[in-house]
């Protein structure tokens, strides 16, 4: 049956196909006098079909049928009846209202996949024409629109500066007596200075709609006037916005949208987010979630044994723009990150703040890498940035001097990796100066010389649409610094759309950037919206991923190139072209999992009545945990959306859900191994396998 189709089925209709369809699964149903039944004589019928994949699939539901499982992200106790809801729809005795379709159409590709065989899946000739209907930033049609709109916006921000209700105490301000055309000239120079961007940035929905060109519908207005009286913060800065396609007719910048523009759903539930990662969630004194002790709940996250996680009391802490699916959502909703520049300026306090900080990381036994991101590490200036690294290589130099007073197997981990967790490279590229990068050239030249190997830019690009010519400045600038871009994609259904993720790996690897992670939308309500179901992102790494899939020696010789030649943006272009790769596979597809980490290794355990998958969680055994994991055990999520739901929403972006139809079959993951650059080097020496700051109880 067409996707199409079945997407509009009612429940009668779907009664009918089922008996239609499956007349021996209905009577089995009505012959059984109760749900325990049914599932004993349809476990026996199912041994017809022994070693069928959709057979396996319906016995694991069968076995996790009447029991209690505990959802994590809700910290609820949850009943799976996936058998007993199909028993009581095929015997007429499901309760109005509590049974949706969605559950029944995804049972229906289930019993189906019993009989016929699972849709082929698309060749790979097929990836060229859907990488090829994406537009990217540097297409000339492209450029030619964001001049157009830029020289739009200079009209208004003219305006905007022009009518300030009060005096403003700003380096961008127009002396008197100035004509027109010089106010023009003077606001095109300042468009090139990252600081306009912020002071010009845009905070509310009027606003919004007039640098739109007033092409915001009526039914968004009114969504966003809503989000404006809840306290959900607008900060979008001109350039950003330029990137949209207002007409509408001249490319599908739907990404980049649900970036900037709220959802119903995010503004009904802001006031009430809670935090997904619950190992941010920290008490004085008390280990948080996955058991380490941290010296305060706003300044150092961890999860794992090796890295950590710095945020700074500086600008740091906030971002060049809100993006609508934002993972700390919760923390603007608590206020703790926000837009208030003036306020984030650091204080004489944080300097003494960071060396205590620092202590942390210097007497910590296995950490080992330091992740500074916020917010966005970039926002803060260019001297706080500099404290910041000095420091951190004052720490690495104390922890490697006290470990030669340890014997082998007594030694601390030192410190391997810095990383810089930024947006601003899409959001507002004019940031990486000159400054900037010295800062980032003359760190790596003395921190090389004490033993740190690897120097990364974490960044995150959305869209191809964001690799502007002014972007790839940007990364060429940085990549002269010596350091590696890595690019992190939250997978949202515009940017799962087919073709759409290869493109942008495409776009990046051509302009020096290695892909690191493809993340699953977190499943709170707030984000619905956006939400890919996980099934989606398996699709996506078998079927379209694959085209940039290498051989092990493949990856040696591009670990090797990245790792010691320099230059990455040349090595990779011809590495491609050597190989003719469309890109390169080095991301991996997972949900971030509260407590336990980043993983893609399930088991679809149930589907709830509203047809959303019940998915059993393990956590990657590739890389190191907390001990914690050995006594958490299995996680279990429940998606926020349905296969069926999420069909129909590409189909309303204008994707042909027949062309996602192996969708259904992806029930179970597999974490793939992460690719060898983001390994940490071996030590020349033996550290000790004693953990600090780690309290289980």
């Amino acid at each position: 049956m067409k996707q199409k189709k079945a997407l509009s089925l009612t429940l009668p209709r779907l009664k009918q196909l089922y008996h239609r369809k499956f007349p021996d699964l209905t009577a089995l149903a009505i012959e059984s006098k109760n749900e325990n039944e049914f599932k004993d004589r349809l476990g026996k019928y199912l041994d017809v079909y022994n070693g069928n994949g959709a057979s396996e699939q319906i016995r694991q539901f069968i076995r996790f049928d009447g029991t209690e499982v505990f959802e994590l992200s809700t910290e609820q106790d949850i009943r799976v009846q996936t058998i007993s809801l199909l028993w009581r729809f095929l015997t007429g005795r499901s309760a109005n209202g509590t049974l949706k379709t969605d559950l029944l159409i995804d049972l229906f590709y289930l019993f189906n996949g019993l009989r016929e065989p699972a849709p082929e899946k698309p060749v790979l000739i097929k990836m060229k024409s859907r990488m090829e209907r994406w537009a990217a930033g540097s297409d000339e049609n492209v450029i030619r629109i964001r001049e157009e709109n830029k020289e739009r916006m200079i009209r208004l921000l003219i305006g905007r500066i022009e009518h300030r209700k009060a005096p403003v105490q700003s380096r961008f301000q127009f002396p008197d007596g100035l004509s027109e055309q010089h106010k023009c000239e003077l606001v095109r120079n300042w468009w090139n200075d990252y600081r306009f961007h912020l002071s010009m940035a845009i905070k509310s929905p009027s606003e919004l709609n007039r640098f739109l060109n007033n092409s915001l519908s009526e039914e968004t207005m009114q969504v966003l006037a809503r989000a404006k009286k809840k306290g959900i913060p607008f900060f979008v800065t001109p350039y950003y916005l330029s990137l949209l396609d207002t007409t509408g007719k001249a490319y599908n910048d739907e990404t980049i949208r649900n970036y900037i523009l709220y959802s119903p759903e995010l503004v009904n539930t802001y006031g009430d987010i809670r935090a997904w990662e619950k190992e941010d969630q920290v008490e004085a004194g008390k280990p948080n979630a996955a058991g380490w002790l941290l010296p305060n709940a706003h300044n150092i996250h961890r999860r794992y044994p090796e890295v950590a996680i710095l945020i700074p009391d500086t600008m740091g802490r906030a971002c060049g723009g809100l993006c609508a699916s934002c993972q700390r959502m919760y923390d603007f909703q608590s206020e703790r990150l926000n837009f208030e520049f003036e306020a984030l300026t650091p204080k004489e306090t944080w300097d003494k703040k960071l060396r205590r900080l620092m202590t942390y990381f210097e007497e910590d036994t296995q950490l080992r890498d330091i992740l500074i991101t916020g917010g966005d590490a970039l926002m803060s200036q260019n001297k706080t940035l500099r404290n910041m690294l000095d420091a951190i290589y004052r720490m690495a130099v104390r922890k490697q001097k006290a470990n030669w007073e340890r014997p082998p197997g007594e030694k601390y981990a030192e410190l391997q990796r810095v990383r810089l967790g930024t947006r601003l490279p899409a959001y507002l590229p004019m940031r990486i100066d000159d400054g900037l990068i010295e800062i980032l050239k003359t760190f790596r030249e003395k921190a090389s010389k004490i033993g740190v190997r690897q120097f990364v830019i974490q960044t995150h690009f959305q869209s191809p649409l964001e690799v502007t010519p002014q972007a790839l400045e940007a990364i060429g600038k940085i990549i002269s610094a010596g350091w590696i871009i890595t690019n992190q994609l939250v997978y949202t259904v515009a940017a799962s759309c087919r073709g759409h993720t290869a493109r942008l790996r495409q776009m990046l690897n051509h302009s020096g950037v290695v892909c690191y992670y493809t993340f699953s939308v977190k499943g709170f309500h707030e984000n619905y919206a956006v939400f890919t179901p996980n099934s989606r992102s398996l699709q996506e790494e078998k079927e379209e991923k694959i085209a940039g899939r290498m051989t092990p020696a493949q990856q040696e010789e591009l670990a090797y190139l990245l790792e010691y030649e320099g230059g990455t943006d040349e090595h990779i272009r011809r590495f491609l072209k050597r190989h003719h790769l469309p890109f390169l596979a080095t991301d991996r597809n997972v949900l971030n999992l509260p407590g336990i980490g980043k993983s893609m290794t399930f088991k679809t355990v149930g589907i709830t009545s509203g047809g959303e998958r019940i998915l059993q969680f393990y956590h990657d055994g590739t890389r190191r945990h907390s001990p914690i994991i050995d006594r958490m055990g299995e996680v279990f999520i429940v998606e926020n959306k349905s296969i069926a739901a999420y069909l129909r929403q590409l189909e309303k972006l204008g994707e042909d859900p027949e062309d996602y139809a192996t969708i259904w079959q992806y029930t179970e993951g597999k974490t793939e191994p992460r690719f060898r650059i983001y390994e940490y080097p071996p030590f020349r020496f033996r550290i000790t396998d004693k953990f600090s700051n780690l309290l289980i109880s």
